[in-house]
């Protein structure tokens, strides 16, 4: 257990909510907390519905806990942008000293705020260069200011997502201070720790899968069991994915839709009319989302998932006889794929380039990501259907991805579940980004193009039953089950008074602290 350290929490939203309760935690073993608010509105706004619970609880009922914002961030880009301020030389220095992950350019792409023109939310307004070089000067001096002033022992984040995490990784890693994030390796509830906001895969777990795979079958024996169990079930759909989005198939409610709407009006109409939010905000300022343009964008997506869940003129039933190759869309933006893999997110690019590649009498089939239908331009699917050897497929057709994957000769996804689903039902899949479940044979990381036309024709299925029970082995052994769904959600309640902390609660939050000790304890030895 941690004691007598010095913690910095790296914060944002609802991902703050589990966080409080950690700091909490950890004040008590007689550790100095920080927590560092990196979204730079959630400080900057007054307080209301947006951050009364997130960053004004923290300022508010956890007085021993140092705090940091962007506020002084968000001012002086205002400032800079008016006055054309950017600090060439200053950026110069950054990209030499801090690139070792990533250069700036690709370091942009982990926001939203910054990647503007490639996504379809259009409440963020489109960068210029000159703001995405103010950004990035200001947040790094901020983020050295932070880590100057507070001098951490240890960094520990839940989440990978937004530009100010990408720099934390940059620095913490120059300065050799452990930044200690969670990684999701798709088995079940198991977390692992990542030191490198898993922009590749660590060594730490390559070493340990190849322990596992070198025992005897009869020590894999209840990894065995599971892998037969996932073949044989009826479906496959991990259970994190329950009671989300991703797990829809039926069209909502049209009630239920137009009372989330209302419910948006008035939290918009509470955040920027009552709480003087709106007059904060500047003209094309790239820090801050538009709240008439926000609603907007739910009011049409609202719209479009009531089409394109019904019978429409875009998905197509598949067909049994077609030999095809699946390919899952993933949602966008979203660290999974902007973080880990952000050559590869264009995905009508990789489309056109899996159909170039494809043997001639196999198809493509594309099937959309439950969360992404309504938010996807309707031009996008148009341009997937006029590829003669793809098909944009029902999404909902079945109620699991299992059909989908067994039926096919293989899988391509970018980052996503599907090509570790594929793996462990003994088919081949082709990913483009080193995330865990590379390990697994039959998982291929591409790197090239070029490679698909081999990869593809080689689509067979595999026995890798030992390969799929050593990578189970190597999670069970180096990562924990969190549930980290239900601390976010029922932190969320305790914290609004609609809940108290009952055993469960405390008990997943000791699992939460316990994961973060160990991970830090082993960095030493796994960082070499």
């Amino acid at each position: 257990m941690f004691k007598n350290k010095k913690i910095l929490l790296i914060c944002k939203e609802s991902f703050s909510f589990p966080l409080f309760f950690l700091a909490k935690n950890l004040l008590q073993h007689g550790n100095s907390v920080g927590a560092f608010f990196i979204h730079p509105e959630e400080g900057y706004y007054n307080k209301s519905m947006y951050n009364k619970d997130t960053y004004y609880n923290f300022k508010e009922s956890l007085s021993e806990v140092k705090l940091y914002d962007l506020i002084d961030l968000c001012n002086a880009f205002n400032e800079n942008l008016t006055q054309n301020k950017i600090d060439l030389n200053y950026l110069e220095v950054i990209e030499k000293d801090y690139s070792n992950f990533k250069n700036l350019n690709l370091q942009l792409m982990s926001s939203q705020l910054t990647t503007r023109h490639f996504h379809t939310r259009f409440f963020f307004n489109r960068t210029t260069l000159e703001q995405n070089k103010i950004f990035l000067e200001l947040g790094y001096k901020r983020v050295i200011q932070v880590l100057d002033e507070f001098e951490p022992d240890v960094i520990l984040d839940i989440e990978d997502g937004e530009l100010l995490r990408t720099i934390i990784n940059e620095v913490a890693f120059k300065r050799k201070i452990p930044y200690v994030n969670i990684d999701y390796p798709r088995f079940e509830g198991y977390k692992i720790p990542t030191y490198c906001l898993g922009v590749k895969n660590e060594k730490y777990l390559t070493l340990e899968y190849a322990r596992c795979f070198a025992k005897p079958e009869e020590e894999l024996i209840d990894e065995y069991e599971y892998v037969m169990d996932f073949r044989n079930g009826s479906d496959i759909m991990s259970r994190e994915f329950k009671g989300t989005t991703t797990s829809q198939y039926e069209p909502e409610d049209w009630y239920i839709s137009i009372k989330n709407l209302v419910e948006k009006i008035l939290y918009f109409w509470s955040v920027f009319i009552i709480s003087g939010n709106f007059r904060l905000k500047r003209k094309k300022q790239i820090l801050y989302s538009n709240p008439i343009k926000h609603f907007l964008f739910y009011l049409k997506v609202a719209i479009k998932r009531q089409y394109l869940f019904r019978k429409n003129r875009y998905f197509e039933n598949p067909e049994m006889n077609d030999t095809y190759v699946y390919m899952p869309l993933h949602l966008i933006p979203e660290s999974t794929t902007f973080v880990k893999a952000p050559f590869y997110i264009n995905e009508l690019n990789i489309i056109e380039q899996v159909s170039k590649s494809l043997p001639i009498n196999w198809k493509l089939y594309v099937k959309e990501h439950q969360a992404m239908v309504g938010e996807r331009s309707l031009s996008f699917y148009s341009a997937v259907k006029k590829f003669p050897n793809v098909k944009l497929v029902k999404f909902n057709y079945y109620s699991d991805p299992k059909p989908w994957i067994q039926n096919a000769k293989g899988v391509v996804a970018i980052s996503g579940t599907g090509a570790y689903e594929a793996a462990m039902l003994g088919k081949k899949s082709i990913i483009f980004a080193d995330v865990p479940f590379t390990l697994i044979e039959g998982v291929h990381h591409v790197h090239s193009f070029e490679e698909l036309p081999q990869l593809l024709a080689s689509f067979t299925s595999i026995d890798n039953i030992k390969s799929c029970a050593s990578y189970l082995a190597a999670i069970k052994s180096t990562g924990k089950e969190l549930n980290l769904k239900y601390l976010i959600a029922e932190g969320e309640r305790i914290i609004c008074q609609n809940s108290v902390i009952t055993e469960i609660f405390e008990y997943e939050i000791n699992k939460l602290v316990e994961f973060f000790s160990e991970a830090y304890d082993a960095y030493p030895v796994r960082t070499l």
